[in-house]
């Protein structure tokens, strides 16, 4: 609740905070991660229980690196040093790249997928063959 200001009566939030309405883009593209990498759990639940998935706005483009040169959708940092596998996904590219949220999710998960693959050594339709 904010004070009152010109006698207008105490203002609050309009909608409540559970409804989609509220919830940021970079919530809902967490959401969508979040998604995708629950639904390649339920089939690669043993491989992935030690791969930590984050989200990050945009990925660090070394310089003379153009749009043209594709910058990433995602990253896979292999485990080194006792740390765990990490897949990065970066929200800002993919939003910029889709226009529907249908397409959105569609790229998220092939990310995912791809990275996926790529920490396992198999091809990505053995991941998912279903995608």
């Amino acid at each position: 609740m904010r004070r009152e200001r010109r006698g207008r009566g105490i203002r609050g939030p309009l909608t409540p905070g559970e409804l989609p309405m509220t919830r940021t883009r970079a919530q809902l593209f967490d959401e969508l991660v979040f998604d995708a990498v629950e639904r390649l759990e339920r089939r690669w639940a043993r491989e992935l229980a030690s791969v930590e998935f984050t989200v990050e706005n945009v990925p660090q483009v070394p310089p003379g690196i153009t749009g043209e040169d594709g910058i990433p959708f995602s990253r896979l940092e292999g485990t080194h040093g006792g740390r765990k596998a990490r897949i990065v996904i970066y929200r800002r590219p993919v939003e910029i790249r889709t226009r529907e949220p249908e397409e959105m999710a569609a790229l998220v998960y092939d990310s995912v997928v791809e990275e996926v693959a790529n920490l396992l050594g198999l091809e990505p339709e053995t991941i998912d063959p279903d995608a």
